[in-house]
């Protein structure tokens, strides 16, 4: 592939860089660039391994491209490539760019948050930067959160932007803030006042009396400045609830115990999620239950009767419904974009029950199903939580189920078919066969596992299908 493609678009100031490396953080670009001129912004888009840098200069951007194309340029050990961006200015919120405006507050987007995020886990992550003062966590879109600094808050963008706070996941996108204080009314799991320990804070004491569920001490840290690669904190233990051993208590940020789904704190920490855009005749409770199951138990499901194309599903605790909105809102089912958000319902009541298009009930409850994935930490182990795909993994199916039947199956009831099908090498004693089914693209195989999932398929013996992403 050739790269001097810098002169097929018309010359600006901001840079589009890619190539880069996976947890490659802003402080490496500055590092690499900041020879051709000063730097005023740069925006990360971590998963893409790429970033925009804005120069002061069009002529520094100049010879960044024009360096690129002769030369090899590196960023954090790895060769980057350089071309200019179609964008003539990064957006950012107002005067955020402009040291004199003192801007002190950081929105961090955390993108794949596969664990819990807490006011203490941003509060490890962001004070060996400089001197926390407060921290808010909020799941309108996704998991974001602002978090303020005494100061202007360059030096924690620059260090923080794009690392992984777990290996793999939970990777920070830092922009900067509007607010230039935040208002924090209690300290807890979403958000702290740190300059007012009344604020229902608990005492001092060493890790807070709490379990720490972070994971075993992390094997190294850099304190060699940026490019150090490696996770902010250890990954959690398969067992959350695990103790650690003495000599890690104070390495790992202490964290409370989830609480029951029948307590919660306030509206951001609910165990209910709401999810609106649901398309009328081909929605119901059951096909909700087959979607969201993948993310979380499911006790209870009801379409609100004000709100059309609107369901409540309340979920086993609130790092289910975390996962549910981090890989289900915005993805497309039956032509209509879902938007899942956490309700300010604690739990779901079942009143007003009516019918829906398909005569079922607005109401259900499946706190005693089967089919529950995460009803124990075995069992929950097992489950590979990620966002939707083409391929869905199906298993419980009975040995004499033929392609062309599975294929009939789909047709039969109105979804699409699979153009590639696998199946598995099973022992001959086997009753059941496991394998994958690949569609033409993702939403397709949505629509298959919302309507397929847990499907009993008739034959002498009593099996049913289940469905997965693979």
């Amino acid at each position: 592939e050739s790269h001097s493609k810098g002169s097929e678009i018309a010359p600006s100031p901001v840079v589009h860089v890619r190539g880069l490396c996976e947890s490659v953080v802003e402080g490496d670009l500055v590092e690499a660039l900041e020879k051709f001129g000063n730097i005023c912004y740069v925006m990360m888009m971590p998963f893409k391994r790429q970033a925009l840098v804005e120069f002061e200069a069009m002529e520094s951007a100049d010879q960044c491209v024009t360096c690129g194309v002769n030369e090899a340029v590196y960023i954090a050990g790895q060769q980057a490539f350089f071309n200019y961006s179609t964008s003539k200015r990064i957006t950012r919120p107002t005067n955020a760019d402009d040291p004199s405006s003192g801007n002190k507050v950081l929105l961090l987007s955390i993108q794949n948050p596969l664990y819990p995020i807490t006011t203490d886990v941003l509060y490890t992550v962001c004070n060996p930067i400089g001197n926390v003062l407060r921290i808010v966590i909020f799941k309108r879109n996704g998991i974001q959160a602002m978090v303020e600094y005494p100061f202007w808050s360059q030096k924690a963008k620059s260090a923080l932007n794009g690392a992984d706070i777990y290996a793999g996941c939970c990777t920070l996108k830092i922009e900067y803030a509007r607010p230039t204080r935040l208002n924090v009314l209690r300290n807890d799991n979403d958000s702290w006042d740190y300059t007012k320990p009344f604020l229902v804070r608990r005492e001092r004491g060493k890790g807070r009396q709490r379990q720490a569920i972070l994971g075993e001490h992390p094997s190294s840290y850099s304190d060699n400045g940026y490019g150090s690669h490696c996770p902010l904190l250890p990954l959690p233990s398969n067992n959350r609830y695990k103790r650690s051993s003495p000599h890690d208590a104070q390495e790992v940020v202490a964290y409370p115990l989830p609480q029951t789904s029948s307590y919660m704190g306030h509206a951001s920490s609910s165990s209910v999620a709401m999810v609106s855009g649901l398309h009328p005749a081909k929605m119901n409770c059951t096909r909700i239950f087959n979607l969201f199951c993948l993310y979380g138990n499911i006790e209870k499901v009801k379409f609100m009767k004000s709100v059309p194309g609107t369901a409540l599903v309340e979920m086993g605790d609130e790092y289910a419904v975390d996962r549910a909105i981090t890989h289900l809102n915005s993805i497309k089912v039956f032509s209509k974009r879902l938007n899942v958000c956490v309700s300010k319902q604690h739990a779901v009541i079942p009143s007003q029950v009516f019918e829906l298009e398909d005569g079922s009930s607005s109401y259900k409850d499946f706190a005693m199903t089967r089919n529950n994935r995460f009803s124990s930490v075995g069992q929950a182990s097992k489950n590979i939580i990620q966002p939707p795909a083409a391929v869905l993994h199906f298993y419980n199916v009975p040995p004499c189920i033929t392609e062309d039947e599975l294929q009939r199956l789909c047709t039969e009831h109105d979804v699409p078919g699979f153009i590639k099908f696998k199946v598995f090498d099973a022992k001959p004693s086997s009753k059941t066969i496991s394998g994958l089914f690949e569609f033409d693209n993702k939403t397709h195989a949505v629509e298959v596992l919302t309507v397929l999932n847990h499907h009993q398929i008739r034959i002498p013996s009593k099996y049913g299908v289940l469905l997965q992403r693979e």
